[in-house]
Parts: C-alpha cells; sequence; structure tokens
C-alpha cells in the first residue's frame, strides 16, 4: 500500500515537473518557437480548433515563425487570433503563408516575464508541497488503522520529503534557466 502511495508520488510529481515544462515554453523569449502558439485556437466549421493542427509551423529565422494554412480560407481568421492573443503579435500575410516577426524584448517586458515565470514556478512548488500533504494524509490514516508502524510512518515520511526537495530543486534549476534565457540581449 505504502509502496503505492511512493509511486503514486513520483507519477504526479513528474506531471507536474512536465506541465511547468510546457509552460515554460509558451513565455517568449528572443527565439521563435512554434510553441509559443500552442494557446491559440481557431473556430474552425464550429469547434475551437488549435492553429498547430490547420497548419504546419516552421521557424523561418531566430525571430520569424511561418504558419502555412492547409485552409486558406480561414487566413483572417488566423491572423485575428494571433492578434487577439496575449502573446503582443503582429502576423503579415505574404501569398498563402503567414509570417510573425517577434520584436526584441524590452527591458519592461523581460522584468514581466520574469515575474511570470516566478509565479509558474511558486505555482509548480504550492502544487509538488500538495502532493507531499495528501501522501503523508494517507500514510497518518494507515498508522491510525494500525496498518503501519510509526516507525515505518517516519521512514515513509522522511522519503516523501526527499522526493519533494528534488521536484522543487528541478522546479528550481528549470525556473533559474529560464530566467537567465530571458535576460539574454
Amino acid at each position: 500500500m505504502v509502496n503505492m502511495i511512493e509511486s503514486n508520488i513520483e507519477i504526479s510529481m513528474k506531471k507536474c515537473i512536465q506541465i511547468f515544462k510546457n509552460n515554460l515554453l509558451k513565455i517568449r523569449t528572443n527565439r521563435a518557437s512554434p510553441a509559443l502558439l500552442d494557446g491559440i485556437y481557431i473556430e474552425y466549421y464550429g469547434k475551437q480548433t488549435p492553429l498547430c493542427k490547420l497548419s504546419n509551423i516552421v521557424v523561418e529565422d531566430t525571430r520569424t515563425l511561418k504558419v502555412n494554412l492547409f485552409d486558406h480560407s480561414i487566413k483572417q481568421l488566423v491572423e485575428k487570433s494571433i492578434m487577439n492573443s496575449s502573446l503582443g503579435l503582429h502576423p503579415c500575410s505574404t501569398g498563402s503563408d503567414i509570417r510573425i516577426i517577434f520584436p526584441q524584448l524590452t527591458e519592461n517586458r523581460r522584468k514581466e516575464l520574469i515575474k511570470i515565470v516566478k509565479n509558474e514556478s511558486e505555482q509548480s512548488r504550492i502544487y509538488i508541497r500538495n502532493i507531499r500533504r495528501d501522501a503523508n494524509e494517507k500514510i497518518k490514516k494507515y498508522v491510525k488503522e494500525k496498518i503501519i508502524s510509526e516507525d515505518m510512518e517516519r521512514h515513509f515520511q522522511v522519503k516523501i520529503q526527499n522526493k519533494t526537495n528534488d521536484f522543487i530543486k528541478k522546479i528550481e534549476h528549470l525556473s533559474v534557466e529560464k530566467e537567465k534565457e530571458l535576460m539574454i540581449i
């Protein structure tokens, strides 16, 4: 039973790290990345469809993305969705393609993005700690029901705390790397 708790903790914490990594990919740096457009959805035949399902998104150079639509009739909708997104981008049409040129980041924008990274980092740490808390409560329940001894409880709490510390260090490392990436001019 306790081993199941331990494996569930590991799986949940790894998911948390993966979600954090995905969220960091959506935060813009000086390099253009197709992942930045993952949050853009287009109304296509009555359904909200991600832009990546309706097009090929290619990196032309470090500051330019090219969106090659499969259905050219939705070009206006795509441009409008990109402009209305919180990314602050302005697409320009060139024939059948849409090009998105990323402007240089200003000092203020870099600081705002670092605040966003720190906020995402803190949210992920909170999630990791909640996983730890839930696991500790389950172990205490097992002690109450006399399924495991108090010595085993302490042993597993130490193991859970060590896992928690490891995953929080991973989050911190990813956060620091992203901040360094944002500060590169």
